[in-house]
């Protein structure tokens, strides 16, 4: 089989899906390796990182695509790359397809690729690996980020989250007690700072209130709850997760009007459309936009701000799915593999996520029931 290796857009993503070492791995299976130059820049892997370990640089990104039966990329691919697949190659990508255009997912299902999200991955435990990797990341470096626009220089309020004697605390308040929201609070707490952590589960907030007891504050992600935190906060981390789903707004504009002037809010549920009212999706070139006086910081892909620790954690998530299908052949993998399967959106010419079916009015069908016996 042969593997491509996307470039990125530097504007946007700085991450690269395969490091040189992933290379290795899998050239050592006798995989023919593509790599379209310059894809490892934005983490300081140059070509010829890649072409000592069995890679082959191509400059033509047609030329790549023609070649190739299965491409990785990291983010979602426009219309321009959408474009470009060609019948029955096989994508591996994050896709948040819940928040993509329609002629995206058009031009996928037109062109019968078998498109398969990282961040729908499972393990054998349920798990989301390929996602986990990316959302411990996001939320330590949420922190790092609220650290940063605290200060005066960009507008924020003018604090250091872990406060000094006689100067309290920043109250950093987070929405979701999944991965990122329990890093977060691991990194927020290690500099000091007062965290509150709400969720809707009960049981995984006293799993979390034990593990980080007695410096956290939990409550339940009530809207009465929600409103009351917020207006507190000094920082607010939105990190809800809807599997395959758009996130639900938790946080209303009124509720970010009555915040303080200055505080940072970060939304790290973006990726999915969001869990604040008032987010858009940001750039790392342009994070920030202010509105009601509160900064707002709604990068999709946080982790591309550390892109070669995202990069080799990504590799190492990423790695035993893909041996899996350049060993057995997608099919096989996928019938094989359930966890796998369930990465699926698009197989050939039909859709076979139930929640992109209904968010695009498109039939969905069981990957169990198309895959060749």
């Amino acid at each position: 089989m042969i593997l491509s290796i996307i470039k990125e857009d530097p504007r946007y993503e700085r991450r690269v899906a395969l490091t040189p070492p992933g290379v290795l791995a899998v050239s050592d299976l006798g995989v023919q390796v593509y790599v379209e130059s310059g894809a490892g820049a934005g983490c300081h892997f140059d070509d010829e990182a890649y072409e000592s370990v069995g890679a082959e640089v191509l400059y033509d990104r047609d030329e790549l695509f023609h070649r190739s039966d299965v491409i990785l990329k990291v983010s979602p691919p426009n219309e321009s790359e959408a474009g470009l697949f060609q019948s029955s190659q096989v994508l591996l990508s994050f896709l948040h397809l819940a928040v993509a255009k329609t002629k995206v997912v058009d031009l996928l299902l037109d062109r019968g690729v078998t498109a398969i999200a990282y961040e729908l991955i499972e393990d054998r435990r349920g798990n989301l690996p390929i996602l986990q990797a990316m959302s411990e990341i996001a939320g330590e470096v949420s922190i790092e980020v609220a650290a940063r626009y605290l200060g005066s220089e960009d507008g924020g309020r003018g604090i250091i989250l872990g406060g000094i004697p006689g100067i309290p605390p920043a109250n950093v308040v987070i929405i979701g007690a999944g991965t990122v929201g329990c890093a977060a609070a691991r990194a927020a707490l290690g500099v000091g700072a007062q965290v509150t952590l709400l969720d809707k589960d009960i049981d995984r907030l006293r799993s979390v209130e034990q593990q980080f007891r007695p410096r956290l504050t939990t409550a339940l992600a009530t809207p009465f709850n929600i409103r009351k935190a917020v207006q507190f906060a000094d920082v607010l981390i939105g990190a809800v997760l809807i599997k395959g789903e758009k996130a639900p707004h938790l946080v209303t504009e009124d509720m970010v009007k009555r915040m303080k002037p200055g505080a940072v809010l970060i939304d790290v549920s973006i990726d999915q459309g969001g869990c604040i009212a008032t987010s858009r999706p940001t750039t790392l070139a342009q994070p920030i936009f202010i509105q009601h006086g509160v900064l707002h910081y709604c990068v999709p892909n946080i982790p591309a701000s550390v892109a070669r620790s995202a990069s080799s954690a990504l590799t190492n998530s990423l790695l035993p799915y893909l041996v899996e299908i350049l060993e057995k052949g997608p099919d096989r993998a996928l019938k094989e593999n359930p966890g796998l399967g369930r990465g699926v959106c698009t197989y050939m010419n039909i859709c076979t996520n139930p929640a992109i079916g209904r968010l695009f009015s498109k039939e969905p069908t069981t990957l169990e029931s198309v895959i060749p016996s």
